[in-house]
């Protein structure tokens, strides 16, 4: 170092140091201004982030109270204000969405089967804030679920089948990366390339198989697209399960540790898939799908496995791998043929976010138009499937979607059908039989109607009027809902009971046909249809047991007639644990089988989930389609005054509902534990009610 005083330059040993100093004195000044300055950006940085915490837990507390108000508003004391005067507000209220939901967003995605509607958006808006607090995976979740793993008996091999073709680099290597990053670790990658023309692509796959040799590639010689790829990877596989996954997604890192847990719990599982999200090119995530329990009707009109599925090897095997010719939807095609070979209690639903679909220009998570050949092979791998299993009907396509409407033939001799109602009021009932008669075309039916002895003058003059084309059964004796609907069956000559609300009002020719047509499903027993309030928005479409903390429909009052709902449910036909008695569809001979509607437990208000719930113990699932479709004349407030015998009554239908189904009640297997049981909004649960990993703390206030 340079023995030269401060400020005097090397060969200019007369120099005056004063301006050197000067400029330190005047750096130091600067330095001084510049950590002012800086102390004064940290403290609005701090305030900042307090303003945003208070903000973030105004937000939960608006829900929070949005929530209770939702339930208060059905409430029974609630409705007892309405008819002290108050139905104005309550109507207002009812009618109210709450503000943290969010429909349309400005670029509308697809959904888990490539829906492009704009209603199939329909999210939470604080699904990142519910990330950050319930799916995201910290130390102690990942020694928990390493430890779990570790004390498994067995640890199959899973082998992940990873078609490429021309992979964007950035995205391939995440989702490699994604693999590698496994708390699982026993799997292998089996990658096979499609003749990629980008040359980045064998340099990548080269470099990971040298970094790991659980990592195999083969290359093919010709392109034969996404089928024959598959079945190139799956030659590869040694493993006992394989899991399939697209070459620009990314795998949670729990992933398959929680899906080999889940096998542990279920040996005899055949077929696993998980809830799914969309990740976009900064890694933001999005619009989760929480999916149903098996449902065999759901996924005739989407593949709602999709995404992260694990099938057996050999049953893959059995069936002989992916067919060509189906690209688009080789995966849906493959998992219909193995389930021909499974029982439904074989198929094993992880209700947690364990894929992450990539959302970008050439993805089908972007747009079903990327790749339009989806739309064709959708419909026909399912009408391939149903003529396999020796059921009768057509495959359309929804508009708009790569979702399949599925048209049931019915028999040359169709069933004959019995339509059920017990008359409440008489302009309400004129319009039902007239709607019936007018815009029923079945050529085998009969109307029954329950006379009670009640009927006024003016309904019995509307009655005679039309006594040609139905009959009056007279039954004077003090008869529960449930008991005067039991009668009426047992004077029925029909194969299939249709109970109609008298308050109903039939909107499409076809509604009956659809219904008749969806018990010809093996294993469906009952079917109900979409019931809408008069202003055309949803009153039911399925019931869930545990909303409120008895029962609720989904969609209630949030969606419009001809919108999609959530991740297209409004457009599908599904199997909700029940349905309403005001459109319910059954057949006799298994509403003889469980005794009909109970006469002891649950006359009233519960009867018909309770007839579901029985249905279910012998075997038979209950179904509810979109395309049968009843304007229901009752307001969000409307029902029986909850007072004197009735309150009685009410309450004692509550107890036993919770006591007989209580195992429903706590997980419903049709509605996703990651739901919201508060209200029908399916809005996300804070906390869900299900978690792969031990309690944490939240601050977010937990659904009562």
């Amino acid at each position: 170092m340079s023995d030269l005083p401060v400020g005097r330059a090397s060969g200019d040993p007369g120099g005056d140091d004063s301006e050197t100093l000067q400029r330190l004195r005047l750096a130091e000044a600067d330095v001084e201004s510049l950590e002012g300055v800086l102390l004064s950006h940290e403290r609005l940085a701090d305030r900042l982030t307090a303003a945003r915490l208070a903000s973030a837990q105004s937000k939960q507390e608006l829900a929070r109270v949005q929530q209770e108000l939702a339930v208060a508003v059905r409430s029974a004391g609630w409705r007892g204000l309405a008819r002290a005067g108050k139905r104005r507000a309550v109507r207002l209220l009812a009618a109210r969405r709450p503000a943290v939901l969010s429909v349309a967003p400005e670029e509308p995605a697809a959904d888990a089967s490539g829906s492009t509607a704009e209603e199939d958006d329909w999210t939470d808006i604080r699904y990142g804030d519910w990330v950050d607090l319930y799916d995201t995976v910290d130390d102690e979740t990942r020694r928990a679920l390493v430890a779990q793993v570790a004390e498994m008996p067995e640890q199959p091999l899973i082998s992940i089948i990873f078609p490429v073709y021309n992979s964007p680099e950035e995205f391939l290597r995440q989702a490699i990366d994604s693999v590698r990053a496994q708390l699982y670790t026993k799997w292998e990658l089996c990658i096979a390339d499609d003749c990629s023309t980008l040359p980045h692509v064998a340099k990548v796959l080269d470099e990971y198989a040298t970094r790991d040799e659980r990592i195999q590639v083969h290359r093919r010689q010709t392109n034969g697209h996404i089928s024959a790829c598959s079945n190139s990877a799956v030659a590869l596989a040694t493993g006992s399960w394989l899991c399939f996954m697209d070459h620009d997604d990314v795998l949670a890192e729990h992933a398959l540790a929680v899906c080999a847990l889940a096998l542990h719990r279920q040996p005899e599982a055949a077929i696993v898939y998980s809830d799914e999200d969309h990740i976009d090119a900064d890694g933001c995530r999005s619009l989760p799908y929480f999916k149903p329990d098996f449902d065999p009707l759901l996924i005739l009109g989407q593949n709602y496995f999709s995404h992260l599925s694990l099938v057996r090897a050999d049953l893959v095997e059995l069936v002989g791998g992916f067919r060509e010719g189906y690209e688009g939807s080789q995966d849906w095609d493959l998992l219909l043929r193995v389930l021909e070979h499974v029982r439904p209690d074989q198929v094993v639903h992880v209700p947690h976010v364990l894929y992450h679909w990539r959302v970008h220009s050439e993805s089908t998570a972007s747009s079903v138009s990327a790749k339009p050949y989806v739309v064709d092979a959708s419909r026909r791998v399912v009408e391939d499937h149903l003529k396999r299993i020796g059921v009768e009907a057509t495959v359309a396509t929804v508009w708009d979607t790569s979702y399949n409407r599925i048209r049931w033939e019915l028999p040359p001799t169709p069933p004959k059908v019995s339509i059920i109602v017990l008359p409440r009021s008489g302009p309400y009932l004129a319009r039902c039989m007239d709607s019936v008669r007018m815009l029923t075309p079945y050529p085998e039916l009969e109307i029954l109607l329950v006379d009670d002895g009640g009927f006024h003058p003016p309904m019995r003059r509307m009655l005679s009027a039309r006594v040609g084309w139905l009959t009056l059964l007279e039954n004077t004796d003090d008869l529960s809902d449930s008991a005067q609907r039991n009668f009426a069956a047992q004077q029925a000559s029909g194969d299939v009971l249709c109970f109609l609300s008298d308050r109903a009002e039939v909107l499409n020719p076809s509604w009956l046909h659809e219904l008749v047509g969806t018990l010809s499903h093996p294993g469906i027993g009952c079917v109900g249809g979409k019931l809408l309030y008069p202003d055309l928005r949803i009153q039911s479409a399925g019931t869930v047991l545990g909303i409120g903390g008895t029962v609720g429909s989904p969609h209630r009052g949030f969606f419009e007639r001809f919108a999609s709902g959530y991740s297209g449910h409004l457009r599908l036909a599904r199997c909700p644990s029940a349905v309403s008695w005001a459109t319910m569809a059954v057949r006799r001979d298994l509403f003889d089988e469980i005794g009909g509607f109970s006469e002891e437990h649950l006359t009233g208000v519960f009867g018909d989930v309770d007839f579901c719930l029985r249905l279910n113990e012998a075997g038979w699932r209950t179904a509810w389609t979109p395309y049968a479709e009843m304007i229901h004349f009752e307001l969000p407030e409307d029902g029986r005054p909850v007072d004197g015998a009735n309150a009685i009554r009410f309450d004692r239908d509550i107890r036993y509902l919770r006591r007989r189904w209580g195992k429903w009640i706590e997980d419903d297997p049709s509605y996703n534990p990651n739901l919201s049981l508060a209200h029908e909004s399916l809005s996300l649960a804070w906390p869900p009610r299900r978690s792969y990993a031990p309690a944490r703390r939240s601050s977010q206030p937990a659904e009562s």
